[in-house]
């Protein structure tokens, strides 16, 4: 993904992963250009937050950006514990089941102009979302201009010692028609696009040049962690209701409620 594509013709936007995250099930896949078939967890995305988000978003500190926030449980989640939150996906049904739950949500591109660049407390980058653009040192670079200074990133990582990049695209499932080989959608496939996976070792490789350093790194349900700060940042303090948010932090929100989008279903901010 390049910082010149919009929204609506990222790949994320195809029928593949809109009519998963609509039906709340899979099977979807991200397919490499040799085959092989990596699944995505559709029906957990489209759950409630479990043990293991919870233990990411108990680590959030001010306001809170979801990059790839898919059905949206991560920001809802965030809502109910206080944080003021918005998610940002590329993908149109994404957004809308987000809203659906109650939670603030834009179509976006992280690499588009986004609310409140370089003031918010926290970014999430969970469910793979570390591979997004395929190139883990740019994605990096973005989030630093999206953070307030002192603000935290957290990643879930490969349970692997993965440094993979390839190019993918999104894949339903459907069997090839009699008399073919291989796997095809009933849609043709989508131009693939690039895509990485990392591991935590690798994860750390790529942020510590670039100045980051580890705040936190944990394991919940199998599922990695890592929480980076800026090495010479301050911490932000923690908000975790909105009652114990202090004036300065109010002023310093990004995204007030008349600045995001009302919950209508024809909406879709781009």
């Amino acid at each position: 993904m390049s910082d010149q594509q919009a929204a609506g013709d990222v790949p994320w936007a195809a029928d593949p992963y809109a009519n998963a995250l609509r039906s709340g099930r899979g099977p979807l896949f991200l397919r490499r250009t040799d085959g092989l078939l990596m699944p995505l967890d559709v029906e957990r995305w489209c759950l409630g937050a479990d043990d293991a988000d919870l233990s990411a978003l108990r680590r959030c500190e001010g306001p809170v950006l979801d990059i790839g926030c898919g059905p949206g449980r991560l920001v809802a989640a965030l809502g109910r514990r206080g944080h003021r939150a918005l998610g940002i996906d590329v993908s149109e049904a994404a957004v809308t089941r987000t809203r659906g739950l109650g939670g603030w949500a834009l179509r976006r591109s992280v690499f588009d102009p986004l609310p409140g660049e370089g003031r918010w407390g926290t970014v999430l980058l969970v469910d793979g979302n570390i591979g997004i653009g395929g190139d883990p040192s740019a994605l990096l670079e973005r989030v630093e201009a999206l953070l307030a200074p002192g603000g935290l990133l957290v990643v879930e990582t490969h349970p692997l010692d993965l440094d993979e990049r390839s190019e993918v695209h999104l894949h339903d499932g459907s069997p090839a028609p009699a008399g073919t080989t291989g796997l095809r959608s009933p849609e043709p496939a989508p131009a693939p696009f690039p895509w990485a996976r990392l591991g935590t070792p690798a994860l750390l490789r790529h942020a510590r040049p670039q100045g980051w350093r580890v705040a936190d790194q944990w394991e919940s349900d199998g599922r990695p962690f890592v929480s980076l700060r800026r090495r010479d940042a301050r911490a932000l303090p923690r908000h975790v209701d909105r009652t114990s948010q202090s004036a300065e932090t109010a002023k310093s929100t990004p995204v007030t409620r008349s600045q995001l989008p009302r919950k209508t279903s024809t909406e879709s901010p781009v």
